[in-house]
């Protein structure tokens, strides 16, 4: 979304002005934080049930809603936001990467007569965009993990992060560099599969909700097919995040991994924990992602008028 200018305010060119490209990439990162200062105990209580229950143990929550009472009588207010740094470091970097690229290859595979890609190359642009942001927000997103996860161990195992930074500085002093890149597979196939999903699900949901007759194109449609999509986005993508938040929580034990690679997470899941415990924390992960979309959108479009009216007018 570009902050235009009114009539008036027109360059030399005649055109419209707006906000510079590093502008938009800014706003896009910024907008993206601003969510996750609403969202974050959704996220955190999606990680805590992702980690319930791992090796073979007894689950320590029975349902999201008893995983958020637990965290807030044993932890308190403060606790729920716990990762909040690097909640706030993974939208830094993820959104602005992917805003960027996305913006930059849309734009180059543009035709010469201003015709857009079609439906399949916006697709595989946009999953690019979202793998490339992915690779990028990693190190956020081990930091992360491991800082949500923390509250649910003994404090003698606790990793003890003060913040992101902290936690970055320590991975690296005690891991070494490569441990910040720690499950950067699965983050990426996640942001494809989330990509693909949304893209596929957002039109078919729409136009299933046209055909039935009881809707016409309008913002309740596109609300409802919005939380259709959601609802696929979320099932297909689950398994994928649940392989990405136990590698990136995991431990070294006598020198060894908890877990060889992606296919040893599901495996053991499935044997140990069963089939649907690849869908822990679906409710916490479904009622983030509707929220923290709306929400962005809502910060981009303010910081764009704002800039509208400080730097585009008269």
């Amino acid at each position: 979304m570009a902050a235009t200018a009114s009539p008036g305010a027109s360059g030399m060119d005649g055109k419209p002005r707006t906000s510079p490209k590093s502008v938009k990439f800014l706003f896009g990162g910024l907008a993206g934080m601003g969510a996750t200062v609403f969202v974050q105990p959704l996220d955190l209580v999606k990680n805590r049930m992702q980690l319930s229950g791992e090796g073979a143990k007894k689950r320590e929550y029975k349902t999201s809603f008893h995983a958020l009472t637990s965290i807030l009588r044993a932890e308190g207010l403060r606790g729920i936001y716990t990762g909040l740094s690097a909640g706030l470091l993974r939208q830094a970097t993820y959104t602005t990467t992917r805003l960027g690229i996305y913006t930059v290859l849309f734009e180059r595979l543009t035709g010469a007569d201003g015709t857009p890609p079609g439906f399949l190359l916006k697709a595989v642009i946009g999953m690019t965009a979202g793998a490339t942001g992915a690779f990028v927000g990693t190190p956020a997103e081990v930091a992360l993990i491991r800082m949500t996860a923390d509250g649910r161990l003994p404090v003698d195992q606790r990793r003890g992060y003060k913040n992101v930074f902290n936690a970055l500085f320590r991975i690296v002093q005690e891991e070494g560099v490569p441990t910040l890149w720690r499950g950067c597979i699965p983050t990426m196939a996640r942001a494809v599969v989330v990509n693909a999903a949304q893209l596929a699900s957002y039109s078919q949901s729409k136009q299933f909700l046209l055909d039935s007759g009881y809707f016409s194109d309008n913002i309740l449609c596109h609300f409802c097919a919005s939380m259709i999509s959601g609802l696929v986005t979320t099932a297909a993508s689950m398994p994928v995040d649940i392989v990405k938040t136990r590698i990136q929580n995991m431990r070294m034990i006598d020198g060894k991994p908890e877990y060889k690679n992606g296919l040893d997470v599901l495996v053991k899941v499935v044997r140990y924990e069963g089939f649907f415990s690849l869908w822990k924390g679906f409710t916490p992960y479904y009622a983030r992602l509707g929220p923290h979309t709306v929400l962005t959108f809502i910060f981009l479009e303010q910081m764009n008028k704002a800039y509208k009216r400080l730097f585009l007018s008269g």
